[in-house]
């Protein structure tokens, strides 16, 4: 069965919408500068990707929202924009939702705490705690929409969104669901921004993927959410898809709690994976739409895994990594950054890596930099990776539609 995708939304932090999220990517311009959500004082690095105030509007709609933690009004937005796009009012008793996220409502529950302690103005509401499991911004979109089938949360760390996809992919071919809501959302809070401080792994500057001076990641929030349903069933109700989700992969590394395998061992597997589901070879591969955190060991082990499936190939497939404009997301970079490889395939465009520093020679990649490349016809098959803490590595294959 051929999964196609018919509905895209999102929140980044260039905005609220798709279309903000694409004209930043386009520009090659980032997103990442000094937060407002909370106070960066003592912290060794004071950038992250945050989320600002909507238009004015928007601004009522999320009014109306205001008893959901961030996280969860990231989720509902997205999904009702990725709905409008499909052209469908509401889900209903087969459509399922799947949302990966790694804090959920855990800002909240930060402002709940310190109102007890007395740091943070305020009394400490109930409300404030109602959104901290992870499965709140999933649940929060599915009654939203009124969606009555599988609900499922997904935390595995940064390539939590990427396996939502995954999962919601094989509830739609099995014929579980009829349509799916997935994708991923999380939000800034100041226990995943210290911990990353913690461990000096983010950049005192804008991260810088793949590029000879990293040092390091940015932290960012937002949301991503896609509409998945059977090609026959999009093209029956008069949809018009925007691409195909072809293929998804997983693994771990099982290697180490925090560092990846350094020949990419687990990467190589899940893209392997990937391709093998959708019945495809590293040749066809036109671009990749790299994980990219801009951390020393990271990018070298994904560099590596890349060489090892494009052998020959790897300095002619053009590679972008979107960590360098909209941070990293965390739970949510697997879906936002589907969405941004869907809207790469509508626009025949592969967008740029933000930042201005040469790449790293030693990679043999083809890193997309300075401006935007017209894809290659032909070869409109995207390979989107998403690795994280603990060794899990997803892979997704996006191709576009002739």
């Amino acid at each position: 069965m051929k999964v196609v995708i018919t509905g895209i939304g999102a929140v980044s932090g260039f905005g609220w919408g798709v279309e903000k999220l694409w004209r930043g990517l386009e520009s090659g311009a980032t997103s990442i500068r000094e937060p407002s959500v909370f106070d960066v004082e003592g912290q060794r690095t004071t950038l992250v990707a945050e989320v600002g105030p909507p238009g004015p509007d928007a601004q009522a709609e999320i009014d109306d929202l205001r008893n959901l933690s961030r996280a969860d009004v990231f989720a509902v937005i997205a999904a009702r924009e990725a709905l409008v796009r499909a052209g469908v009012d509401a889900g209903g008793p087969r459509t399922g939702v799947f949302c990966g996220g790694s804090t959920a409502g855990m800002a909240e529950c930060e402002d709940f705490v310190g109102r007890i302690v007395g740091v943070h103005p305020g009394k400490p509401t109930l409300r404030l705690l109602a959104s901290q499991q992870l499965n709140g911004p999933g649940d929060a979109v599915a009654r939203d929409i009124g969606a009555c089938g599988p609900v499922i949360g997904f935390s595995s760390a940064c390539a939590s969104g990427a396996m939502a996809l995954g999962a919601a992919l094989e509830a739609v071919r099995s014929g579980d669901v009829d349509m799916a809501l997935a994708g991923g959302a999380d939000s800034l809070c100041r226990l995943t921004y210290s911990g990353f401080n913690a461990l000096r792994s983010v950049d005192p500057g804008v991260c810088r993927p793949f590029r000879r001076d990293r040092q390091g990641l940015s932290l960012g929030e937002g949301a991503g959410m896609l509409v998945l349903e059977p090609l026959d069933r999009a093209v029956a109700r008069g949809a018009e898809p925007l691409a195909e989700l072809a293929g998804y992969g997983a693994s771990c590394d099982a290697h180490h709690m925090t560092a990846p395998h350094p020949e990419g061992d687990g990467a190589l597997a899940a893209m392997k994976a990937a391709l093998r589901d959708a019945g495809l070879e590293s040749l066809d591969v036109g671009a990749v739409n790299a994980h990219g955190t801009g951390t020393p060991h990271n990018d070298q082990s994904e560099s590596c895994a890349l060489r090892r499936l494009l052998g020959e190939r790897s300095l002619e497939v053009p590679l972008t990594a979107p960590k360098g404009a909209l941070g990293h997301v965390l739970g949510a970079a697997g879906a936002l950054e589907a969405v941004a490889s869907v809207l790469a395939l509508e626009c025949g465009t592969i967008f740029p890596t933000a930042g201005s520093t040469p790449a790293d020679p030693d990679f043999g990649i083809d890193l997309v930099l300075d401006e935007g490349r017209e894809m290659f016809r032909g070869k409109q098959t995207w390979i989107s990776t998403n690795f994280a803490f603990g060794g899990a590595n997803a892979a997704l294959v996006i191709r576009g539609l002739v």
